[in-house]
């Protein structure tokens, strides 16, 4: 029984390893840093970024500090982990709290060509371009 048990759990770590990055990293270029270019259909003035630098974990710069986050939620949904970010002070503060409350409250990620969409449950979008 045990080494049947045994089997079974090596098969299923696996089949788990051929699985792949099922995250929004496995869909969207780990090479690229995207801009965001509209937040919740206004152009987004300041500069802020978001990229996917390994599986499950999202990393960017708001107008004024760098951030990252876990984020291991299967694609297409998007469920970023508390956001850790450094706190330098900047004149576009604002603008960066606004860019890191609608990253929090993101659920749902579509990656199209260069583009990335990230949307709440209320339909309000971010939109990123990718940076050449």
């Amino acid at each position: 029984m045990r080494l049947g048990r045994a089997i079974a759990v090596a098969l299923g770590l696996t089949l788990a390893a051929c699985a792949g990055d099922e995250t929004i990293s496995g869909y969207a270029d780990r090479d690229a840093t995207y801009l965001l270019s509209d937040l919740f259909g206004e152009p987004f003035d300041a500069t802020a970024t978001i990229s996917f630098p390994e599986e499950g974990q999202i990393a960017g710069t708001g107008p004024c500090n760098a951030y990252s986050a876990a984020q291991s939620a299967p694609y297409p949904w998007f469920e970023p982990g508390p956001i850790a970010a450094t706190r330098r002070a900047c004149p576009d503060l604002s603008a960066e709290a606004a860019f890191l409350a609608a990253l929090e409250t993101m659920t749902l990620s579509e990656v199209t060509g260069d583009v990335l969409i990230l949307s709440d449950e209320d339909g309000r979008e971010m939109v990123f371009r990718r940076q050449p």
